[in-house]
């Protein structure tokens, strides 16, 4: 939007003009969304944090001076209003999930539960179509990549949210102090250690290697997956592992890492006595993603069973994560239940 026809918007939105401030913020609600959800690490949650910022960027219009861009102006408030969010610790509640049979001693278990929730890449091809080149498109998936995101949360929310702000979407250091009334200093300082904490906290493998979203390399990856875990046979899920393949399921603390422990959770609970499972297609997060149904051998009724989201490296699965939640699935247009007939 060209500087003249935004402050045009601008001043008939401050004389009470409704449709001027659509007009006006509409460019950035996609982009918005995606910053709070790099933050609070829930689709869901971004979901609220946006209305709140359009809602206070309303009323707030009388005070926008246009010292700064709208974009600015507007990414000020919603990063304040996700940090206001944390510290107040609204956070939703754990999935009530109770599996039906005692779950291995994990690899690893986080010390609080992990609030990370899966993005529908529909969404992201809202954002990639207005940003120019493929090497650009790359980098706004992967600055959403699972594995990024998880790192993200493990930053204290200032030095999160400063990071984003810097690193991911490149406003200036004296930018980034205005919109957290703080110093240039200060921001440089919590930069440095922001990406300090990520250097530890994100794989080492290198994720280039990872196939191209939708070639044919990763289809035959995916569609192996599915083949195996459909048809119950933890050894061929296995022979996809990595040797360091990580398989999580928030918003449980539980890890289990490498293809005997993710074998030996697959045996004893997810696909003990031969379960039969649907997996449908989708993507999150730039990652092939799917729906789970588990049938009911009552009926001809398949019943959700979570979101599945694979990261890949080379020819192999770097990473199962499995959200237990099912509400995640309306978030990607995918029903509860589906019939048996639909196999």
């Amino acid at each position: 939007m060209r500087g003249t026809e935004a402050g045009e918007l601008a001043a008939r939105a401050r004389n009470g003009d409704g449709q001027a401030f659509r007009e006006l913020v509409e460019p950035y609600r996609r982009e918005l969304h995606v910053h709070c959800y790099r933050i609070l690490g829930s689709v869901q949650d971004a979901e609220d944090l946006l209305q709140e910022t359009l809602l206070a960027a309303w009323r707030g219009i009388g005070g926008f001076e246009e010292r700064a861009s709208a974009r600015t102006w507007l990414y000020r408030i919603a990063t304040n209003r996700c940090l206001n969010a944390l510290r107040a610790g609204a956070r939703r509640p754990l999935t009530d999930h109770r599996p039906e049979v005692p779950l291995p001693e994990p690899s690893h278990r986080r010390p609080e539960p992990s609030w990370l929730e899966p993005y529908p890449e529909m969404m992201l091809d809202e954002i990639a179509d207005h940003v120019p080149g493929p090497e650009a498109r790359y980098e706004t998936r992967e600055s959403v990549s699972l594995a990024f995101l998880a790192a993200l949360q493990e930053l204290p929310p200032k030095q999160r949210a400063v990071l984003v702000l810097r690193d991911v979407l490149g406003f200036r250091a004296a930018e980034v102090a205005g919109m957290l009334d703080t110093t240039e200093s200060a921001v440089t300082s919590a930069l440095k250690r922001a990406r300090n904490t990520l250097a530890h906290e994100l794989p080492s493998a290198d994720r280039e290697g990872a196939p191209l979203p939708e070639s044919p390399r990763e289809r035959r990856i995916v569609n192996d997956f599915v083949r195996a875990f459909e048809s119950g046979d933890v050894d061929a899920i296995v022979a996809l592992l990595t040797d360091d393949a990580w398989l999580t399921m928030p918003p449980l603390p539980l890890e289990y890492q490498g293809p005997a422990a993710i074998g030996h959770f697959l045996r004893t609970v997810a696909l003990r006595e031969d379960p039969r499972f649907l997996l449908v297609p989708t993507r999150a997060n730039g990652q092939p993603a799917f729906g789970c149904y588990q049938s009911d051998p009552r009926t001809p009724i398949l019943h959700a069973h979570g979101v599945v989201v694979l990261t890949l490296a080379g020819d192999r699965i770097a990473a199962v994560t499995r959200f237990l939640d099912n509400s995640l699935l309306t978030v990607f247009g995918l029903p509860r239940s589906l019939r048996e007939s639909r196999r």
